[in-house]
C-alpha cells in the first residue's frame, strides 16, 4: 500500500481524503502522525501555502505528501476571508467564531451574497520536486443569513451551495464529495495521477 502523507491534521480533511483514496490502494496518514510540526503559512495566494505545507510534510516525513489549501471568498469582502479563511476571527478562531464573524461582518447584505469555496491541491513526490502536480477547483454559492446544519466543517453551515436550499451542512457526505471544491480538486489530482501512472 502506498503511504502520502497529509500536510494538516484537520480531522475532516483526512477523512475525506482517506475516503477518495482508499479505492487506489493509498494510505492517506495526517502529518501529526509523525510529530510534524505547522508549516508557516506565509504566502499570499493558496497555490503558494499549498506548495509551503507539502515541501514541509515531504521533508519532515520522506513520504510523498499532498497539500491542501482552501477557503471562502466572499464577493462583497473583495473575497476575503480567501486563505485567512481559518484564522479569520483571531488566533484562537474555531469554525463557529469565523462564520459568526463572517455573518456579523456582512449584517443584512442584500441577497444574493454570493461566494465560493476554493480549493488548491498540491502533490509533492518529495521535498525537492521541481513539478508539483497543482489541482484547482471552486464551488460556488452564496453566504446564508444563519447558520444551518450539523455536517461539514468550517463554514458549511453558512454556504448555501448554488442549485440548492439547504447549507452545505446539510447535506450527505456523498453529496459533499461530489458538489465539493475538495471533492472536484481531488478528482482532478486523480486523473493527474493516473496520467503520471501514480495509480492504475
Amino acid at each position: 500500500m502506498k503511504k502520502i502523507v497529509l500536510a494538516s491534521g484537520n480531522k475532516g480533511k483526512l477523512a475525506e481524503f482517506a475516503h477518495m483514496l482508499a479505492d487506489f490502494n493509498i494510505e492517506v496518514i495526517p502529518q501529526n502522525a509523525f510529530n510534524v510540526s505547522e508549516a508557516v503559512e506565509d504566502g499570499l495566494s493558496f497555490v503558494e501555502n499549498a506548495i509551503i505545507k507539502a515541501r514541509h510534510a515531504a521533508k519532515a516525513t520522506g513520504l510523498p505528501a499532498i497539500a491542501d489549501d482552501s477557503g471562502l471568498e466572499v464577493d462583497a469582502l473583495q473575497g476575503a476571508p480567501g486563505i485567512y479563511s481559518a484564522r479569520y476571527s483571531g488566533a484562537d478562531a474555531t469554525a463557529k467564531s469565523n462564520y459568526q464573524k463572517l455573518l456579523t461582518t456582512l449584517g443584512q447584505t442584500p441577497a444574493p451574497r454570493t461566494a465560493r469555496f476554493q480549493c488548491v491541491l498540491v502533490y509533492m513526490r518529495h521535498a525537492l520536486d521541481p513539478t508539483p502536480i497543482i489541482c484547482q477547483a471552486a464551488w460556488e454559492g452564496e453566504i446564508a443569513f444563519e447558520a444551518i446544519g450539523e455536517h461539514g466543517h468550517g463554514y458549511d453551515p453558512v454556504f448555501i451551495p448554488r442549485g440548492f436550499r439547504q447549507s452545505a451542512a446539510e447535506l450527505t457526505g456523498d453529496e459533499k464529495n461530489q458538489l465539493s471544491h475538495r471533492g472536484k480538486a481531488l478528482q482532478l489530482l486523480l486523473e493527474a495521477f493516473r496520467q503520471q501512472g501514480i495509480i492504475d
